[in-house]
């Protein structure tokens, strides 16, 4: 369980670096980039401690995902970014995807 725990927040921190990029300035602004490197640094960390006892096809697929759909949503929530039907179904598919690696993992 403590892997899983550690894939969630690896996750997370993808979300925080992801949306980090929007704020960096192309890496100029000297704040938004620090919290992004530690971010992009920590998460990177976290996944390669959750794959040491995950398998690494679905450790990686579940951080991407996570990190898809959570960048998505903030993306609609804080950017006004489009909410359309097509958009959301394909949200959909990637949390169903990843709910299926979770549920089959051996682990």
């Amino acid at each position: 369980m403590h892997a899983w725990l550690m894939l969630l927040a690896a996750g997370a921190l993808e979300i925080v670096w992801a949306i980090g990029l929007k704020y960096t300035r192309g890496f100029s602004a000297l704040a938004p980039s620090a919290i992004t490197i530690a971010a992009i640094a920590a998460s990177l960390y976290l996944l390669a401690r959750a794959a040491q006892s995950l398998p690494i096809g679905t450790a990686y697929a579940i951080w991407t995902g996570i990190g898809a759909v959570g960048v998505a949503i903030v993306g609609i929530v804080a950017f006004e970014e489009s909410a359309n039907l097509a958009r959301l179904a394909c949200i959909a598919l990637i949390v169903a995807g990843v709910v299926g690696l979770k549920l089959t993992a051996p682990i």
